[in-house]
């Protein structure tokens, strides 16, 4: 979920409103923060290099940002230095979100100066804030290690381009139907400090932003874990019942899903990758709680509740003995009155159903 993008992160967890923040502290405060490492696998030494971001209020943006460039074998566990003077930005290895320098070749990754018009790539668009500078830069390194597979892997890279997709990308031309205060850009901002503490002081607004570190960080590296324990486990399964799929029918628009995972989604991606066509009408699989099989009828579209072709209407709102005399197959459970899912006892039964329902 994030386009860690020039204006914000996606909806969904960030959305980085600058408006959240407290007014600033005195422009060139110095503060340095010695937060621990959350290593994906870097090997255990003593900062040896400073990164430098702004002081002052603080935002989700520069705190992932920081976090995850401190993931890599260069930043390994490197001092935070928080700053706004230019002289000891100037000296620092690397700043993030502050000094209006998008430079990779110098580790300077601002996105706030004019002109810049920098992109994730890959067929994304939107511009990057500072964090999606240093994923786009990092984000391979980091993977790599948490799946301790090469940078080169195909694994790796579909990982790299699925969490920017699922997590990082926000297009905030589109204003938000509603206002929603429970994501992580909300909740990192609550983590500045209140304007009635009487303790303002710079040690304590580097404790918070050692917190904003860590909670941003954290649900990053649970999307990385997530990805790859239980996304592309699913993605691998789809993939392949999607190849097999003249087996079960000649007409390629029926699919059966051999193990049952999270698929529509997969499905939409994969259709499109791999070219399929015709487009699959109906995916059938295992309820395994029931021990029956469902037939369900792929919607037109990932956000859409109309399917391509729904279970035929007379049959719709029908169970049991009733609907096996309509559709003339036995074992038939239920039909939703939608027609976007049905019942059967049976394999053979599920299979025939989607068969049947393809001819009318």
């Amino acid at each position: 979920m994030w386009a860690i993008t020039r204006v914000g992160f996606n909806q969904k967890l960030l959305n980085l409103p600058k408006t959240l923040s407290r007014p600033l502290m005195a422009t060139f405060n110095l503060i340095r923060v010695s937060s621990p490492a959350y290593s994906t696998g870097s090997p255990n030494q003593a900062p040896s290099k400073r990164i430098g971001t702004h002081n002052g209020s603080f935002h989700c943006d520069e705190a992932l940002g920081c976090f995850m460039i401190r993931l890599t074998d260069k930043f390994f566990n490197s001092e935070i230095v928080r700053t706004r003077d230019p002289k000891v930005l100037e000296g620092l290895d690397a700043v993030l979100d502050v000094g209006g320098v998008y430079d990779p070749n110098h580790d300077r990754y601002d996105h706030h100066q004019k002109g810049f018009e920098e992109v994730f790539g890959h067929g994304f668009n939107t511009k990057l804030s500072s964090a999606g500078l240093v994923y786009k830069h990092f984000g391979k390194e980091i993977i790599a290690k948490e799946l301790q597979l090469g940078e080169d892997h195909p694994d790796v890279h579909r990982l790299f381009l699925a969490i920017y997709k699922s997590f990082m990308e926000f297009d905030t031309d589109k204003p938000p139907r509603y206002v929603n205060n429970t994501h992580l850009s909300s909740r990192v901002g609550r983590l500045n400090l209140d304007w009635t503490d009487p303790d303002q002081l710079p040690e304590k607004e580097n404790e918070a932003f050692q917190q904003a570190m860590a909670l941003a960080g954290s649900e990053f590296l649970d999307g990385v874990r997530f990805h790859a324990k239980s996304w592309l486990p699913a993605r691998s399964i789809v993939m392949e019942c999607i190849e097999e799929r003249y087996d079960i029918d000649p007409s390629g628009e029926i699919m059966v899903l051999k193990r049952f995972c999270p698929w529509k989604l997969h499905l939409f991606e994969l259709e499109e990758e791999m070219k399929v066509e015709p487009l699959i009408k109906y995916v059938f699989y295992e309820d395994e709680r029931a021990k029956q099989w469902r037939v369900q009828a792929v919607a037109v579209s990932p956000d859409r509740f109309e399917s391509r072709k729904p279970l035929p209407a007379q049959w719709r709102g029908l169970r049991d003995d009733e609907l096996s005399k309509e559709a003339g197959i036995p074992g038939c459970v239920f039909v939703h009155m939608s027609g976007f899912i049905g019942g059967n006892q049976t394999y053979e039964g599920a299979l025939a159903m989607a068969r049947t329902a393809l001819k009318i």
